[in-house]
Formats: structure tokens, C-alpha cells, sequence
């Protein structure tokens, strides 16, 4: 007989969406956890969705960017334990580039969007720092 003790495991996507001329793309999450933070467009995978339908399907959602699946880039998988207070959260990430003046609006769980300098971003939800450093090698 197994003691073994199986965690609880969610999907998620996010979107790093960077302009041509050194701007990415935040939300300011209108709920907890974070809630006021700033964060990039994402959110769970939901059944029988890859997680880059998913990535393309929460920017639309989230900041009213519309991309198809196929002009999203992979960055990465986020896993570490800890990175979500709310328990155990597995990212893939996306990454997009857009032009400058690419109109954004707030949407779903967000309550502003607003297009930031990568060099004086404000203080990020989560470990998105992270996932935005890692797509901005991958875009180089």
C-alpha cells in the first residue's frame, strides 16, 4: 500500500507582448492574488486547449490584443513550486511582438493595461520579472 500524496497541478499561459521599440504589454490584476499588481496577460488552460490557444485566447481576453496561436513564439515553462501563493501553477509562455501604438484595452480579470518601458518596469506580480528577462533574450 502507497502513502504517496499527489499534488494538485494547474495549467496555465502567459503572454509577454513587446513592442519594436522597447515596451511590453501589463494587465493590473483586478483580483487576489496580487490584486493591483502588475502582471502579464494570462490564465488556465481550459480542457481540451493547448496552452498556446490558451495564451492567444487570454491576451484577447485580458487586454483586447488579438493574435492567432501561431504568431506566438514559446519562451519557456515556469514550474517552480512556490510561485503562485495559491498553490502549485505550471506556466508556458508566449511571447509576441507588436508595433508601437498597438491598441490595448482592459478586459476580463483586468482592470487597467498599459504598455511599459522594459527598462522601468514597476514591480511584478508573481515571477513574471523572470518570464519578461527570458523573453527578451529569446527576441534578441
Amino acid at each position: 500500500m502507497s502513502t504517496e500524496t499527489f499534488e494538485t497541478i494547474r495549467y496555465t499561459a502567459d503572454v509577454v507582448v513587446t513592442t519594436t521599440d522597447g515596451c511590453v504589454l501589463l494587465i493590473e490584476r483586478g483580483w487576489d492574488p496580487h490584486k493591483g499588481q502588475w502582471a502579464l496577460p494570462g490564465g488556465h488552460v481550459d480542457p481540451g486547449e493547448t496552452s498556446r490557444a490558451a495564451a492567444a485566447r487570454e491576451l484577447a481576453e485580458e487586454a483586447g490584443v488579438y493574435a492567432t496561436p501561431e504568431e506566438l513564439s514559446q519562451v519557456g515553462t515556469w514550474d517552480a513550486p512556490g510561485r503562485d501563493p495559491r498553490g502549485r501553477y505550471v506556466t508556458v509562455a508566449y511571447q509576441l511582438t507588436v508595433i508601437p501604438g498597438t491598441p490595448a484595452e482592459a478586459g476580463d480579470d483586468a482592470v487597467n493595461v498599459r504598455w511599459w518601458p522594459l527598462d522601468n518596469l514597476p514591480p511584478l506580480a508573481f515571477d513574471h520579472a523572470d518570464i519578461i528577462r527570458a523573453a527578451a533574450r529569446v527576441a534578441r
